[in-house]
C-alpha cells in the first residue's frame, strides 16, 4: 500500500498527517491479520521505524472513533483491529486465536430482513456483524491470523 492511500484516509477523515499515523495506518491496511496493537508495535520496529506504544494505542483509538478500523473483541486479550471497511463477518478460532473475514451477502440479507421483521422498539440497527467462534480445519490451524 503506498503512502498516498494512506495518506489519503487520513485527509478524508480530518486527521492531521503524521509519519505515525501513516505508518499505524500502512501496518493496518497490508496485514492480513487483524492485529493487536503490539504486533503493530513489533512491525514498526521490525521495518526500523521508531514509534511509541502509548503513540500506537493512541492512534488506534482515534482511528477506531473516525471509523478508519474496527475493534475486534475476542476470548483473549488484547483488542485486535480491522480495517475492512466492506460489511462482513468474523470466523475466530479460540484454540489458535485466528480470525478470518467472513463475507457472505445472502447471510447479510438474511440478517437485514429478520431484524426489519422483529422491528424492535425504541432500537435504530446500524449495523449487524456476527462473531462465529469455532475451529479451523486446515494447516493454519496453529497459526495466529
Amino acid at each position: 500500500m503506498k503512502d498516498t492511500h494512506a495518506v489519503r484516509i487520513l485527509v478524508e477523515n480530518r486527521l492531521k498527517v503524521t509519519p505515525q499515523r501513516i505508518a499505524v495506518l500502512q501496518v493496518l491496511l497490508n496485514s492480513k491479520e487483524h492485529p493487536d496493537a503490539e504486533k503493530i508495535f513489533s512491525q514498526l520496529r521490525k521495518n526500523h521505524f521508531f514509534v511509541s506504544q502509548a503513540t500506537i494505542y493512541k492512534t488506534l483509538e482515534i482511528f477506531s472513533k473516525k471509523g478508519i478500523v474496527k475493534k475486534v473483541h475476542t476470548d483473549k486479550e488484547p483488542v485486535r483491529y480491522d480495517p475492512v471497511k466492506k460489511r462482513h463477518h468474523h470466523l475466530y478460532s479460540t484454540e489458535s486465536d485466528r480470525i478470518e473475514d467472513f463475507i457472505d451477502s445472502d447471510l447479510d440479507r438474511i440478517l437485514d430482513d429478520y431484524m426489519k421483521k422483529k422491528n424492535i422498539p425504541g432500537f435504530e440497527i446500524k449495523d449487524i456483524r456476527l462473531y462465529i467462534t469455532g475451529r479451523f480445519r486446515d494447516k493454519g490451524n496453529n497459526s495466529s491470523t
